[in-house]
């Protein structure tokens, strides 16, 4: 094995749409992108080239297949993120082809937007299995090879702000999602306490709907109030380059995020030029942390009971 001379980056749900596109341009960027998702084709056989990034011809295959014919490292691992193993072997193959890890961008989702009534337990059980345990089993078969590394990496999920209005209408959806976000404020605080300060967790989330499969109807009906998927991926891109302090356990949007950076003109990633789209995504969001927070109390470690119990 071989540890490559670039940085590496893991992207699992990068088979199309905004994954896709992070992809793509992280290997623009200069990184090796691994390309994770179930989807997979023979990219030899799609015609035309590249496919529709927003249909199912785009797939793992055809993703590595475009980053490579355009001068970039890529390899496409097929991975099903309800199955821990099929996880533990995706990270293990990234590691096995490029001997390091160093971002991991976990973009995996199951959606159904519907009130409880109107949401059958298999489909929650999905959401949470894709979204919530996916993530999870994910940062878990990462984490000891960030450890390698000298616990220098980044992680990036896919997930919102924690605000009550997310709640509505899509609770199931919203508790997997919520549910993430957790995991990002929970990962940060324990790598903060341990003193890993090279380490940092982060949330994203659109501030306007993007261009994907899952705004196809809204595409066809009002694309002027549709951003490309290329915001995204500098948003990360932007999350990256930023000191860890300056992320670490942050809930941002893409938007702004960017602006923060001083970026000011959007129109470069307005699907209709010269539109204004509506931002779906409150301009604030309350603050999560009490007056206590720097209070744990009696910290307790299920670890070292579970121990003095055997």
């Amino acid at each position: 094995m071989v540890t490559s001379k670039k940085q590496v980056a893991l992207i699992v749900g990068a088979s199309r749409g905004i994954g896709r596109q992070v992809a793509i341009d992280l290997a623009k960027s200069g990184y090796s992108v691994v390309v994770a998702a179930k989807s997979t084709s023979d990219a030899s056989k799609v015609y035309p080239f590249p496919p529709d990034p927003n249909s199912s011809e785009s797939t793992i295959s055809t993703v590595e297949r475009e980053i490579r014919e355009a001068g970039g490292e890529a390899t496409a691992v097929a991975v099903d993120t309800r199955d821990y193993a099929s996880v533990q072997q995706m990270v293990d193959q990234t590691i096995a082809t490029y001997g390091r890890l160093d971002v991991l961008i976990y973009n995996s989702g199951a959606i159904w937007w519907a009130a409880v009534e109107q949401t059958p337990m298999k489909r929650f059980q999905l959401m949470q299995r894709v979204n919530v345990e996916g993530l999870y089993g994910t940062v878990q078969a990462a984490l000891p090879h960030f450890k390698k590394n000298g616990w220098k990496g980044r992680v990036i999920v896919v997930s919102p702000p924690i605000y009550s209005r997310f709640f509505r209408g899509k609770t199931a959806y919203a508790m997997g999602k919520v549910g993430m976000s957790v995991l990002t404020k929970g990962l940060a605080m324990d790598w903060e306490r341990e003193g890993k300060t090279e380490m940092a967790i982060t949330s994203i989330w659109p501030a306007t709907a993007i261009q994907s499969a899952a705004t196809e109807k809204l595409d066809k009906e009002n694309a002027s109030d549709l951003r490309k998927p290329t915001i995204y991926s500098d948003a990360i891109l932007a999350m990256l380059r930023a000191p860890t302090s300056q992320v670490n356990g942050c809930l941002e949007l893409d938007e702004d995020f960017l602006r923060k950076t001083g970026l000011t003109d959007f129109e470069q990633y307005n699907i209709i030029p010269g539109s204004k789209p509506r931002r779906i995504m409150p301009a604030e969001f309350p603050d999560l942390a009490v007056k206590e927070q720097a209070d744990e109390g009696r910290r307790v470690d299920s670890t070292k009971l579970r121990t003095s119990r055997m």
